[in-house]
């Protein structure tokens, strides 16, 4: 209906949807993220990888290690197998033949936690000559982001040596105002916008909420995992970001029929053409185009949407506050 070219439109049940906006940093995902370090002591003989940045496969080797350690770790094995193998006990010794089989695989469980592969451990069992020097390879796919060792450099045991992280999938971490929280939930689809490639977009999926306000910013730090092909985008980089949410059905009117005076909502409800009746409305969630309604308007009852402005404005000179207008 328009009179005067007002118009009007009713209060209806419908999915209150809307797009949160903010800005998310780039990350790695700690998920794929790795130390290299070793569990012997020793010198570094060779770096394989040599600077920060080298992308690198699993499996790949990283450096070369000399380890006296190791080597006697592995003479000691050598000894236990060899008097294992050279000595028959007869049946009064069973407790001495027990004791050095538990020399034996006591020595065996040693290299095993040092790294050592069962492969490499039969093959010094046929060569009976100790390596001198261990690889150590590179335990993911990935890009080398910190390079914490030298060649020649002596190095020792939870020593870390190499960071290694696989940007292949990232985290985007964005911050969300307190009153947005409630509609952010895991698994929720978003839209990530690369502003230094325009036109670029990626989809990214909320991963995590955290469970905790920040008390400066109000906001709360929620995380999204996003596919990166080409390594497109880099850690530290921004991102703009929008997540799709919904309130679920509502009872709403459209967001123009709403009148803020600062202190108190007024929306003007049609009560038979041509008369409208001011209405204070409490309001809550709020979406792109719709608002709803929790109290004031009922369901299907008609809201001006167009010249609500202009019958308040003349609201306010006939009647001062009051409850009606006709025109």
């Amino acid at each position: 209906m328009q009179l005067i070219g007002v118009r009007t439109a009713p209060a209806v049940s419908r999915s209150l949807a809307k797009q949160i906006r903010t800005v998310g940093k780039v990350d790695v995902d700690e998920t794929r993220l790795a130390y290299v370090n070793t569990k012997i002591s020793g010198w570094v003989t060779k770096l394989y990888v040599d600077y920060t940045g080298k992308q690198v496969v699993k499996g790949e080797p990283l450096l070369l290690i000399y380890s006296p350690d190791l080597v006697s770790a592995q003479e000691e094995y050598l000894l236990a197998l060899r008097t294992r193998s050279s000595m028959a006990m007869p049946p009064e010794l069973k407790e001495v033949e027990a004791s050095q089989d538990t020399l034996l695989e006591s020595s065996r469980r040693r290299l095993l936690l040092w790294d050592i592969t069962p492969g490499q451990i039969e093959e010094l069992e046929k060569t009976g000559k100790p390596r001198t020097e261990m690889t150590i390879l590179a335990p993911i796919d990935g890009i080398v982001l910190e390079k914490m060792v030298i060649d020649g450099a002596y190095i020792t045991s939870g020593m870390n040596l190499y960071k290694i992280a696989d940007l292949s999938r990232v985290w985007i971490l964005a911050d969300v105002y307190e009153y947005e929280v409630p509609l952010v939930r895991q698994g929720q689809q978003a839209r990530i916008d690369l502003p230094y490639l325009a036109g670029r977009r990626l989809t990214a999926t909320v991963s995590f909420v955290h469970p905790t306000l920040d008390p400066v910013t109000r906001t709360v730090r929620v995380r999204l995992e996003v596919e990166n092909p080409g390594l497109m985008i880099k850690p530290e980089m921004f991102v703009n970001v929008e997540i799709a949410v919904s309130a679920g059905m509502r009872l709403s009117i459209p967001i123009e029929a709403v009148i803020d005076s600062g202190t108190r909502k007024i929306v003007y409800v049609e009560k038979k053409p041509g008369v409208y009746e001011m209405r204070e409305v409490t309001l809550g969630s709020r979406g792109e185009q719709y608002v709803e309604v929790l109290r004031g308007i009922r369901k299907n009852e008609r809201v001006v949407t167009s010249g609500n402005f202009l019958i308040d404005s003349e609201s306010q000179l006939r009647f001062g506050t009051g409850g009606g207008h006709q025109h």
